[in-house]
């Protein structure tokens, strides 16, 4: 909301927009004249464009040449913080304060204290083009930047909350930066934010931004497959504490429980949860057929169980679980050096019927392979030449296979993941998390965009790859059999 409450004399207006006018001709100018120099191989450029935003400063921090005045308040205070400005420069950013200040020359602006605290930096980028921001400051800046139409501002922001996820805040901020992009519709903050916290949740769930965590935001986590934490009943601790501090009402607990994947925890621990579990206590009737599929799963072969039961669903599919029977950390060293091998195993399944049935893996890493297209072609000319292939050409490939085959892979494949790990703000996150196809031993993309040659290269940590091999068994029903 804006008032009129007082005007400036003319002649201090005319002198103010003549002021900054001249300023503004001055950087047109010298824009053409680099462009005139362009071609002359003599051609120097002559460059004080950072005197020339000095003074822009020192006029908004002098008022000099003023032609108008924001007055900011606040409901929480009667004094208004006052800023004279010049009705040129703020009109050239903001079309919202070309309105304003159309026919008037002082006028009050009414913000709440967040945005207020920081209106001096706003108008300053005004002037500059430039601002720094700390995390709690992004959300308020960006409204400012909504309210007044400023929109390099607005996008400035929402690319720095997109690239600072990982940094570290003692409440957190990732979960609030959710909810702020629901409100105002910004579908890549979003995903950016939403994406973030399903690769990283097992920091999230430990940490004080977890009870904030709205009801759709919860709903939307639990119903995705490429949540990366430590299990199931992690998962299930998590969403119990949650519930027991929302004490949202029975629909809304009902849906919340159903979507845990009961069957990916081992029997003896849902024992446990039955007798010791306050939460599932209370909403036992929501979850009880769960909770007997998830016995009866573990009671029969995973191939005998999906003769009557549809394992074709999201209950039956493994997230991706860093607990050790589910894949291996790989740290390389140096990954740009020469090809790597390692191997390790896995559980056969989640399941209790195949408890003790192990699975060999194979897996090759190799920084340099070259695709067919690009290899060496041999010439039959008299000089023998060969088609040279650089280094540069070949690209990071990993090939994960089975050691062994066995007469108990029936009904069953295996979903590959791998998990790349980075330090960002002194953090080890989760930077991308490649999913092979279940038919295949690679994925065709596997860090096509990593310079592993370098040994600043955002993918490496002090010049080692950390990786996180994870593998999902995936049940297919064989069999239908009539009840």
């Amino acid at each position: 909301m804006a008032r009129l409450t007082g005007t400036r004399p003319v002649a201090a207006r005319r002198w103010g927009c003549a002021a900054t006018a001249f300023l503004l001709l001055l950087l047109t100018v010298q824009a053409a004249q680099k462009a005139d120099l362009s071609g002359d191989a003599t051609a120097a450029t002559i460059n004080h464009s950072l005197t020339l935003l000095q003074r822009l400063q020192e006029l908004l921090q002098n008022g000099n040449g003023s032609d108008s005045v924001l007055r900011v308040r606040t409901a929480a205070s009667d004094e208004a913080k006052v800023f004279h400005t010049h009705q040129l420069l703020l009109s050239l950013q903001s079309e919202v304060f070309e309105s304003l200040l159309r026919n008037q020359s002082i006028v009050t602006l009414h913000e709440p204290p967040e945005t207020a605290a920081l209106f001096e930096k706003f108008i300053r980028y005004l002037y500059c083009g430039g601002v720094s921001i700390l995390l709690h400051q992004a959300i308020p800046m960006h409204q400012l930047a909504s309210k007044y139409r400023v929109w390099g501002l607005q996008r400035g922001v929402a690319d720095y909350m997109k690239t600072h996820l990982a940094s570290e805040s003692s409440q957190g901020h990732v979960v609030g930066w959710y909810h702020y992009a629901v409100r105002i519709g910004d579908a890549a903050l979003q995903e950016s934010c939403l994406q973030f916290l399903a690769w990283n949740l097992s920091a999230v769930l430990g940490s004080a931004e977890w009870g904030s965590v709205s009801v759709e935001l919860l709903l939307l986590l639990l119903e995705r497959s490429d949540l990366v934490l430590h299990s199931e009943l992690e998962l299930y601790t998590a969403v119990e504490g949650w519930l027991s501090r929302r004490q949202p009402e029975g629909p809304v607990a009902k849906r919340v429980l159903r979507a845990i994947r009961y069957p990916m925890i081992a029997p003896n621990q849902l024992f446990r949860l039955q007798a010791q579990s306050a939460v599932l206590a209370r909403h036992y009737g929501a979850v009880q057929d769960l909770l007997f599929q998830a016995f009866q799963f573990h009671a029969a072969s995973p191939l005998h169980f999906a003769k009557y039961f549809d394992v074709n669903c999201s209950m039956f599919l493994p997230r991706n679980y860093l607990a050790p029977s589910w894949g291996s950390q790989w740290v390389i060293n140096n990954p740009a050096r020469d090809d790597r091998s390692t191997s390790f195993q896995t559980q056969l399944g989640p399941s209790s019927h195949d408890a003790g049935k192990r699975v060999t893996w194979n897996v090759l890493f190799s920084p340099r392979w070259l695709p067919v297209s690009l290899r060496p072609v041999y010439s039959d000319s008299v000089s023998g030449a060969v088609q040279p292939a650089r280094i540069e050409d070949g690209r990071p490939r990993l090939v994960i296979t089975p050691a062994m085959s066995s007469p108990d892979f029936a009904g069953v494949s295996f979903q590959k993941t791998v998990l790349v790990g980075v330090r960002q703000q002194g953090r080890v996150l989760v930077k991308h998390a490649y999913s092979f196809h279940q038919s295949s031993d690679e994925a065709a993309d596997f860090l096509a965009h990593a310079d592993l040659q370098k040994r600043t290269s955002e993918y490496l940590i002090d010049n080692s790859l950390h990786l996180h091999i994870i593998i999902k068994p995936v049940y297919h029903s064989l069999i239908k059999v009539k009840k």
